[in-house]
């Protein structure tokens, strides 16, 4: 969704895009706002266009909190609060967003232990909604009882984890020459600083680029930080009990043919 952020997003190429029509690419530039209820706003239109020309949507990516806000609509949580962000956007700054992550253990331990003591924006969103008077896991957990807002089918590729890994590992050196363009022209649009709340990887190139961090060390990082996500997406799809687990090779053709037929009925 974030224009200049094709590589650490693996955003889908030219020769993919002509091969089929995606929607909702380049919507924001880096640290603008982008959060669960507007892509569902907007996810519902593009399905609605999808649809009207008799098209099957596919839902493609992995962030499963979106894909839940799609399936399931939106958690009654407190809105974006712009000051208490920047205010602990700034405290991480200052104290380590390890310090950060201890507060919300100290509020909401269960929210905690399921988001990494470096994700800064799912500990700040956790703490945003503890201070509107229920904990990110109370109102998640009344979420959990909605309807289901479409007719749909969740498949899930499920590598084995050694697989998933090594995959993980030898991607990253290739990865981050591109993070290393992208990240020195973010650097080059906003004087030296970088955007708040961007992907995987950015923060480690701008290091390189500034000489405080390695590379080796920042591609180590990288990797690190990858096989933690992942570990964290198959966590949050294990919870849910309609998903379709796909182990490869899967027969892509087959699989075409039953969801052409499953469409239909």
């Amino acid at each position: 969704m974030y224009r200049g952020l094709d590589v650490g997003t693996a955003k889908p190429t030219p020769l993919e895009r002509a091969a089929a029509l995606h929607h909702l690419l380049d919507l924001v530039d880096p640290g603008q706002g982008m959060d669960a209820a507007r892509y569902q706003a907007l996810a519902d239109a593009a399905i609605a266009e999808i649809v009207a020309r008799g098209g099957l949507p596919i839902v493609a990516g992995g962030t499963g909190l979106y894909v839940r806000a799609l399936l399931r609509g939106v958690a009654q949580a407190p809105g974006r609060d712009p000051e208490l962000r920047a205010a602990l956007e700034a405290e991480a700054v200052r104290d380590g967003r390890a310090a950060l992550h201890r507060r919300l253990a100290g509020i909401d331990p269960a929210a905690a232990a399921k988001i990494g003591e470096n994700d800064l924006v799912r500990i700040v969103r956790a703490l945003e909604i503890a201070a509107g008077g229920r904990t990110q896991t109370e109102v998640f957990a009344a979420h959990g009882f909605t309807e289901a807002r479409y007719r749909a089918r969740l498949l899930v590729i499920d590598l084995p984890r050694a697989v998933l890994h090594a995959r993980i590992d030898a991607r990253a050196p290739h990865l981050f020459d591109g993070l290393l363009h992208e990240a020195r022209r973010m650097l080059e649009r906003s004087d030296g600083v970088l955007p708040p709340r961007l992907p995987i990887g950015y923060a480690e190139a701008a290091e390189v680029l500034r000489g405080t961090l390695e590379r080796g060390e920042a591609v180590r990082r990288v990797q690190v930080a990858h096989r933690r996500y992942a570990r964290r997406q198959v966590i949050w799809l294990r919870r849910e009990p309609a998903a379709e687990w796909l182990c490869p090779p899967v027969d892509a053709d087959a699989l075409a043919a039953d969801l052409k037929t499953w469409s239909g009925r």
